[in-house]
């Protein structure tokens, strides 16, 4: 159960734009929560609500560097994320290889 909330907290975060833009800019490396309000075009507190969640779901961290915030990307849960991602990818793959198969066999069949 404990997964499933863990993966919960990561799409419902993955589930706002503004989060999903701050999690690129920071792929490009760190940055203080006052530089990802201005570029979003939000306010410092705004921005401060998007980086708690996404630090929540363990996708960001941050730390206090003199009187900044300093966030920086967190990818461990993006990790798990990806991988329920890719074993349902994988499940739908192979369903649809038998659907294909099955959708030949039906033509070859009415010739």
């Amino acid at each position: 159960m404990v997964h499933q909330e863990v993966l919960d907290r990561t799409f419902s975060a993955l589930a706002d734009s503004t989060r999903r833009d701050v999690l690129a800019r920071l792929g490009r490396g760190p940055a203080a929560v006052s530089e990802l309000a201005d570029a979003a075009g939000i306010t410092v507190t705004g921005m401060a609500k998007h980086v708690k969640v996404l630090e929540a779901a363990g996708l960001v961290a941050t730390e206090k560097v003199g009187r900044t915030r300093r966030c920086t990307l967190g990818a461990e849960r993006l990790d798990e994320a990806m991988a329920w991602i890719d074993h349902y990818q994988h499940l739908w793959e192979r369903r649809l290889d038998g659907l294909e198969a099955y959708l030949a066999s039906r033509k070859g069949s009415h010739r």
